[in-house]
């Protein structure tokens, strides 16, 4: 370039290096508009194919890529004019070459993650084969560990000995451990909830230990958020439930009728047949599952009832169609004690007199 402008002796040196200088900028703005153009047609036939992959690629590289050019571009003008005025950096231009690579290429692996991980949360989420929250927490750790390893890359290229900042490192992580054992111990808490997966964002949890229930909003990395049922926030940190018990009621198979009944001890001849009519309601109900235990049985003598009880479990797990169906049950109960022509019990008291006293006494007594 330089034996170029040289050979245009009778120019003036100035103009003919501006003139390169922009003829330069000028090829790269044609630069950035072809690969831009390149890239909105891979992205169109990328889109037309059923991989996931190709257009998380493409989407990932638009930018990365035409901030290679631009550094390119600039880094080339930027030696052109250097050598204009007599000042030769090679290493340095190098250098700034390398590290701008690095950084591109950094990018391109960070955006290329996240666009792998939206897709396939958004999979898990229409599909719900695959975990939502492990896809995020494997993402996040992803993303840190490009990011930790360019920093490494980029200080070790700036001639910063790297050996010596793990060395560092090592000696103050225990100092820092010390300082900041809640933050790590939450920290590790919210790992091992992405890892052993107890619960994931959307289930309803509860801890029997705690007055904690509602459902799960966000598993971050110090703490969880759940939305009580009254719709308020509740902030637990993560460390809490490597100590208490967790139960996950969004990942029952059926929900359970349990109910005693209680009739009438002057009905005592009809309670063999209400039982076994309750019980062959329930096998023919759609909404019960026959595969669960099924229970029908006269279970006690109660002080004013005979009571059987209802063990049953429903097909469905959601709680608003559950208590649809008990409902549904129940009425059907009603209606088969009716039709056997007993009836349901409520509390009584029955005096029992031995002996009435004679006439007599009773008007002595009542005269007193």
């Amino acid at each position: 370039m330089s034996d170029w402008v040289a050979a245009l002796d009778w120019v003036d040196p100035q103009f003919a290096w501006s003139v390169v200088l922009a003829l330069v900028l000028g090829l790269t703005l044609i630069a950035h508009v072809i690969v831009g153009w390149l890239l909105s047609r891979l992205s169109l036939q990328a889109a037309k194919t059923d991989l996931l992959w190709d257009d998380a690629v493409v989407a990932a590289a638009r930018a990365p890529v035409m901030l290679l050019v631009w550094v390119m571009g600039v880094v080339t003008g930027l030696q052109i004019a250097v050598s204009n005025g007599g000042l030769v950096l090679p290493e340095s231009v190098s250098t700034v070459r390398k590290l701008m690579l690095i950084v591109a290429l950094s990018w391109f692996v960070v955006r290329f993650i996240g666009r792998i991980e939206l897709v396939l949360m958004q999979a898990g989420a229409k599909r719900k084969a695959m975990d939502v929250t492990t896809v995020r927490a494997l993402g996040r750790l992803l993303r840190l560990a490009v990011l930790v390893l360019a920093v490494l890359i980029v200080l070790q290229n700036l001639g910063i000995s790297v050996s010596g900042i793990l060395a560092f490192g090592g000696i103050g992580g225990l100092a820092v451990g010390f300082a900041a054992k809640d933050l790590l111990a939450n920290f590790f808490g919210g790992l091992m909830i992405y890892l052993d997966r107890p619960f994931k964002v959307g289930d309803w949890i509860r801890s029997p230990d705690q007055e904690i229930e509602g459902v799960v909003e966000d598993i971050g990395w110090r703490q969880t958020r759940i939305r009580t049922f009254s719709k308020r926030p509740l902030y637990v940190p993560n460390a809490t439930f490597a100590n208490i018990s967790v139960e996950n009621p969004s990942r029952m198979t059926n929900r359970r009728i349990y109910e005693y009944i209680g009739v009438r001890y002057g009905d005592a001849q009809r309670v063999q047949l209400i039982i076994e009519n309750v019980r062959q309601m329930l096998q023919d109900h759609p909404d019960i599952d026959t595969n669960q235990t099924l229970i029908v049985n006269l279970d006690r003598f109660g002080p004013s009832s005979l009571d059987f009880f209802i063990y049953t479990f429903t097909k469905t797990t959601d709680w608003v169609a559950y208590h649809g169906i008990k409902q549904d049950v129940m009425m059907k109960v009603m209606g088969i004690v009716e039709q056997e022509g007993a009836e349901f019990a409520f509390p009584t008291t029955t005096l029992h007199i031995a002996e009435l006293p004679p006439d007599g006494v009773c008007g002595q007594l009542s005269e007193r």
